[in-house]
């Protein structure tokens, strides 16, 4: 379970430590940074995949991305006694990026390059440091692996700190490159985690969602990211995960309801079935907030629970009737798996903020910067460049 997470530069999140507990409910007005500490951990996510440069590029490169404010308050700002403008910058510009876990701790810093020259590829960031520690948080006593320009040093048997890598290109990560079972397990051990943690806010439910037609199936563990694959993973679900769980987690928002699926020529499609209805409706005639909430369903019921599942704004089309439902299907998805879920909606905010083990956050900006109130930061320490 992640037990902190930490940005720093990243459009409105200036620098931002929270402690996470198993379900960590985000909320705040529009506008309150929700969106960003979503995107924040999906780009943490990212970088596991290789793709951190490329998901940076596509939300405008780092300079669009990075903190837009002065790099300090001063008291006479904070105070409206004079306009907040910059001063003289004393630190490096950088966007800043990690967590810890019960065992182990990874942050990653990226900056824009030193040499710009005259390649067409001269603004995209470069990775200046990156760090993994035993523990809760990065001491020169605790890191396991080290990241500082083209180096990675891994401390072996002999606790020694020796370099594996020399020459790694400023646009790859040690998490890709340095992984190995002989001199960085603890790197493909994290590694390996970080890409399993699985995102859900592009679930489609539009009359052309892929959900509603019938697909080619195939066993199918994991929900995809756009719900296209639903009736396979509910009929996997059916046969090798908690079926009763997805039976009770259906009668509980629809009553008297039920879910078949039926396979024509290879084809998997959805049928439900009704209370009062003389027929089992077709997914291409269910309503959005029906699909929606069996897209969540089969997304959170997994029969291979992932170590963390991120819900971006799950409500979405749901009728209010819905969240309460959904609530207890997220408290027992958090059973086994660690689950953040960002949400502005009253009702699901109210009825998860009982469930065990949920903390709640209420984002809120102050002079453009997102804060949070009443709330004790752990630990924690950046890799130095």
């Amino acid at each position: 379970m992640i037990l902190t997470l930490a940005v720093s530069g990243y459009r409105s999140l200036r620098d931002l430590v929270l402690p996470l507990d198993r379900i960590t409910l985000v909320t705040g007005a529009n506008g309150s940074g929700k969106s960003s500490l979503y995107r924040s951990i999906r780009l943490l996510a990212e970088v596991a995949q290789g793709r951190a440069i490329a998901s940076l590029a596509a939300e405008g490169g780092l300079q669009s991305t990075l903190w837009a404010g002065p790099e300090a308050f001063s008291r006479s700002m904070k105070r409206g006694e004079v306009p907040v403008q910059g001063t003289l910058r004393k630190s490096v510009v950088s966007l800043k990026l990690g967590f810890a876990d019960e065992d182990y701790g990874y942050a990653i810093d990226l900056g824009l390059p030193a040499d710009a020259g005259e390649s067409f590829f001269a603004m995209d960031p470069e990775i200046k440091a990156e760090a993994l520690w035993a523990g809760e948080s990065l001491s020169r006593s605790n890191e396991i692996a080290g990241r500082n320009g083209p180096t990675v040093r891994v401390l072996n048997a002999q606790g020694q700190r020796i370099p594996v890598m020399q020459s790694l290109a400023r646009f790859d990560s040690m998490m890709t490159h340095a992984a190995d079972p002989k001199d960085g397990l603890e790197l493909l051990v994290m590694r390996e985690r970080m890409r399993a943690w699985r995102f859900y806010d592009h679930l489609r439910t539009d009359r052309d969602a892929p959900s509603r037609s019938p697909k080619i199936g195939t066993r199918t563990p994991v929900l995809s990211g756009d719900g296209s694959d639903l009736a396979a993973a509910l009929q996997t679900i059916l046969e090798i995960g908690d079926e009763r769980a997805l039976e009770e987690a259906i009668d509980d928002a629809f009553p008297g309801a039920s879910i078949r699926i039926v396979v024509t020529d290879g084809y998997f499609e959805l049928l439900m079935q009704q209370k009062g209805l003389l027929r089992p409706l077709r997914a291409a005639e269910l309503s959005d907030g029906t699909l929606r909430y069996l897209l969540l369903a089969a997304a959170l019921l997994s029969p291979r629970p992932a170590p963390l599942v991120v819900l971006n704004e799950p409500e979405t089309s749901l009728h209010p009737e819905l969240l309460e439902p959904l609530a207890r299907l997220i408290a027992k998805a958090a059973e086994e798996t660690q689950v953040i879920v960002v949400s502005h909606a009253a009702e699901l905010v109210d009825a998860l903020s009982g469930a065990p083990g949920c903390m709640r956050y209420n984002l809120r900006k102050e002079l453009g910067e997102t804060v949070v109130d009443d709330m004790d930061a752990p630990r924690w320490a950046w890799p130095k460049r």
